[in-house]
């Protein structure tokens, strides 16, 4: 704990010295013993390593028992086209891999920049990779902090931490401050500096205490190293269905070649029919239908600001349950804003969103803040310290000419501000008078004025103005404000220095916060309403984070917000109070936040983290989905994500959920069709094999059934446009099934009624010809043509029957028919292709089919329509039901 060792004890510890530094000797001896100073990232494995690691899962396993099956059967086109299917999302994975391993590459370069070092008496600028503990830095305005350092010497040093601490302004330090609670965040060490922070005022003289991975950012470095990635809930649904469906496809074989070995069928031809059933039992596409709905996802969602950096994280975004979000630039537009004054004129005063008619006392009190400050902003772009940039913009809000003041009143001296004093002044000229402006803290302030402000003219200040100004404070910072009051005094003689500063006029004060964005508090309300929680973790003051949480709706009370130094003091086994009943989380470090999601998870919660900072990255890098600003962002940050909003606007992640839970649906609608679809295959071949039927369908013809309906009306079904209603519904469990809901039910009620309706369509199509399908001796003709009555049946049943799987509940006509205009095209597409492979010559010779005549054709269509008709009936008594239910509610 450097920062609670006084500076001598600190540098006797470190064998260095402040004067001298160290000598170029030790220097590189240091060097050669602890290594450069910069961040080092897990060595990384080779392309080729990565992509066999995307072969290692179970579906995979299953196609590639496809493909040597087909390929085995002389199916050589539909063998290649399943290998480049697996190909293709082997590739997809490696890219998205090489893409995320860049977190610590952009941490590094964060931290490269040159550094001034002082080494044998004399001060010199050095690459920062070759600073080493015990080394003397030197910091100044705009330099970035080389290592992480105690400070020796500060003179109104300020530090921008955010990226660190989660802080908007920067960081006052003081090399004199005595520290002892070891548990003190990092934004309450003011005598430390950290690496990659900046220098935004002052100067100061430290003493390098860690270096590269020992740093507070190389903490963060090795946090990043250590996640393991985990499979999202779509990989786990997907590998299970996978190993389902191995096991059923070899327990097809067996059962069907068994069947045909006890019937005394040939076992040749049989063999070959039970390889194919199993196959067709398989659907090959739908790994490439998951590539491709998740992919139309993600350009959907670009579309709308969300940048999604890897596939499966668009259908998470679907299973979320609680939203932990970075306050500052995320819940928060990163700004310090005055949203209130006051003065003894008009009292307090709240800022609105319009421009109200300020009186000449807010006039005067916004004119003092402007003068007595040195910072810019002009073109919507600041520069100098926040605070006092919402200085000049509180001015440009009351309608003040900043330019034309400038003019008026050139600034003839002043008394920078210093840590001591906690003050500033400056001496203004105008129409040939002098005047003084002094701004500080109240408490300060108002010790040095004699008098106050009061309807244009000075007064003596009393008890009782005392009072008011103590209780404006308060009502203030009871609402999490910063309070910065201003005075001044007219300069009758030459410029005393000592003078200046005593028996001021105290004009007023202002209140300032970062402000929290405007369009958030509806986007927290609307997840709510959908069963997501919101969480702030934050860097930043408890009762600043707090003020916020609860203008917002994240927080009711004190009790649910809790601090980084509350946490290292609780004690693990407490289950009194769990750290999923907080909803803010202050003051917290990288580690914390890290521990936060990780509570969370590990209750079942589906978590996604919001972030800008480095200190965001461990964490984004645990969440189930990290998400990063792409505006105000870090590159670590937007590197350790899963997902970069490019409009920095938290309502962003709320229609990105929205989002993903309807390409769930989707998925889940083309998985639940191609299993009923290829269900219905295995029912008519197994079951017309158990009765002693001739098998309905040839081995070629199930290969073609599958190409067809795996394809055009699956990648169809996952383009369905959103369910409107989507929102209103509770989060869905990540150990939920692919066949929750009813749809296992539609499943086996739609597989059963494609396999009778085709072993019907089969037997009509003997019974046509005046035979029974029982018969010996039957021509081949009969046979082909009843092969083709089953084989046009059972194609249009399954086209027809995708229509039915847009929603579970709603029917087809109220949805729309033609609604979605890619499955109407795919249907009519695939009956197109059907009917050519029924009436061209060459197709109808290489699958051995018949043309069937009008009875035929009448009757194979309107089999196909009886799914459709029998979904419609179970959908009408499940509203009846659910109709019910909300009456007697």
């Amino acid at each position: 704990m450097w920062f609670s060792k006084p500076a001598e004890e600190t540098l006797a510890e470190l064998h260095s010295d402040a004067a001298q530094g160290l000598s170029g000797q030790e220097a590189a001896s240091r060097l050669q013993q602890d290594g450069a100073n910069k961040l080092t990232a897990q060595k990384k494995k080779p392309v080729l390593a990565l992509f066999f690691a995307q072969l290692q899962d179970t579906l995979i396993y299953v196609l590639f028992g496809a493909v040597v099956i087909t390929i085995a059967m002389g199916e050589y086109i539909d063998g290649a086209i399943i290998l480049l299917v697996i190909i293709l999302n082997a590739v997809l994975g490696v890219i998205q891999e090489v893409k995320a391993g860049s977190a610590i590459d952009a941490l590094r370069d964060l931290s490269a920049p040159k550094a001034l070092v002082k080494r044998d008496g004399a001060v010199s600028e050095i690459a920062s990779e070759q600073i080493v503990r015990g080394d003397i830095l030197v910091l100044e305005a705009g330099r970035f902090v080389a290592a992480d350092v105690r400070l020796l010497e500060s003179a109104n040093l300020q530090i921008e931490e955010s990226a660190l601490t989660g802080e908007s302004v920067p960081s006052e330090k003081d090399a004199t401050a005595e520290l002892q609670d070891e548990h003190l965040p990092l934004g309450d060490q003011t005598n430390m500096a950290f690496m990659s922070t900046v220098v935004t005022y002052g100067r100061g003289l430290g003493v390098v205490v860690a270096t590269g991975m020992s740093t507070e950012v190389g903490k963060i470095a090795h946090i990043i190293n250590e996640e393991k990635e985990e499979k999202t809930p779509l990989e786990k649904r997907l590998d299970e269905l996978g190993k389902s469906l191995g096991k059923i496809a070899i327990g097809i074989c067996i059962v069907m070649f068994g069947l045909a070995w006890l019937r005394g069928m040939d076992l040749a031809d049989n063999f070959l029919t039970a390889v194919s059933l199993a196959v067709a039992s398989i659907p090959e596409g739908l790994a490439a239908i998951v590539a491709v709905v998740l992919s139309i996802g993600v350009t959907r969602m670009a579309r709308r600001k969300a940048i999604i950096k890897k596939l499966p994280a668009v259908e998470t975004l679907g299973s979320v349950t609680v939203v932990c979000s970075d306050k500052t630039g995320t819940l928060t537009q990163n700004k310090m804003t005055v949203v209130s004054y006051f003065d003894l004129t008009e009292n307090e005063m709240e800022l609105g969103e319009g421009n109200h008619e300020p009186s000449d006392g807010a006039l005067f009190l916004a004119k003092a803040m402007i003068l007595c400050s040195d910072a810019t902003f002009a073109d919507g772009k600041g520069t100098g310290d926040p605070t006092e940039i919402a200085l000049l913009l509180f001015g440009d809000k009351l309608g003040i000419d900043r330019s034309k003041l400038a003019n008026e009143a050139a600034r003839k001296d002043e008394l920078p501000f210093d840590s001591d004093r906690k003050l500033m002044s400056t001496i203004q000229e105008e129409n040939g008078k002098l005047t003084a402006f002094t701004k500080g803290a109240i408490d300060n302030l108002i010790a040095r004025c004699t008098r106050v402000q009061h309807q244009g003219a000075p007064i003596d200040l009393t008890d009782e103005h005392k009072k008011a100004f103590k209780t404006a404070t308060e009502k203030m910072s009871a609402k999490a404000l910063r309070t910065l009051a201003v005075a001044y005094k007219p300069v009758e003689t030459g410029i005393d220095h000592a003078a200046i500063e005593n028996e001021l006029i105290l004009i007023g004060m202002v209140g300032m916060i970062d402000p929290p964005r405007p369009e958030v508090k509806r986007s927290i309300n609307n997840a709510r309403q959908a069963g997501v929680t919101t969480v702030m973790i934050t860097g930043d003051h408890k009762d600043t984070a707090f003020a916020i949480a609860r203008d917002l709706g994240i927080a009711e009370n004190k009790e649910q917000a809790v601090t980084g130094s509350e946490l290292k003091k609780r004690k693990e086994e407490d289950r009194t109070h769990p750290l999923t009943n907080y909803r803010v989380f202050a003051r917290v470090s990288p580690e914390h936040k890290v521990k936060i999601v990780r509570a969370f998870k590990s209750e079942g919660h589906i978590v996604a983290m919001t972030g800008d900072g480095v200190n965001d990255a461990p964490s984004l890098n645990t969440a189930d989905i990290g998400v990063a600003m792409g505006v105000t962002g870090t590159d670590v940050a937007r590197n350790a994500a899963h997902m970069i909003l490019a409009d920095d606007n938290f309502a962003t992640i709320i229609a990105a959920i929205e989002q993903g839970r309807n390409i769930y649906n989707n998925i889940k609608k083309s998985v639940v069709f191609l299993l009923a679809s290829n269900v219905g295959e295995v029912i008519a071949m197994v079951l017309a094999i158990m009765i002693g039927l001739p098998a309905p369908l040839m081995a070629t013809q199930l290969l073609w059934i599958n190409l067809l309906t795996d394809t055009l009306p699956a990648i169809a079904l996952g383009m369905d446009p959103g369910d409107p209603d989507v929102m209103k519904q509770a989060p869905r469990s990540p150990d939920e099934s692919f066949f929750a809901h009813g749809a296992k039910q539609r499943i086996i009620v739609g597989g059963i009624a494609i396999g009778l309706l085709t072993i019907m369509a089969f037997w009509f199509g003997y019974y046509e010809h005046g035979v029974s399908p029982y018969d010996k001796n039957i021509p081949t003709n009969i046979h082909e043509y009843a092969r083709s009555m089953a084989f046009m049946t059972i194609i249009c049943s399954q086209l027809f029957y995708a229509f039915t799987f847009r929603h579970s509940v709603k029917s087809v006509f109220s949805i729309g028919v033609f609604s979605n205009k890619y499955l109407t095209g795919a249907v009519a597409l695939g009956l197109a292709l059907q009917l050519l492979v029924m009436a061209t010559p060459f197709m109808q010779r290489a699958f051995r089919l018949q043309l069937l005549d009008l009875q035929g054709w009448i009757y194979a269509i309107g089999l196909g329509l009886v799914p459709v008709v029998l979904s419609e009936i179970i959908k009408l008594f499940k509203r009846t039901k659910i109709n019910r239910g909300a009456h007697r509610g």
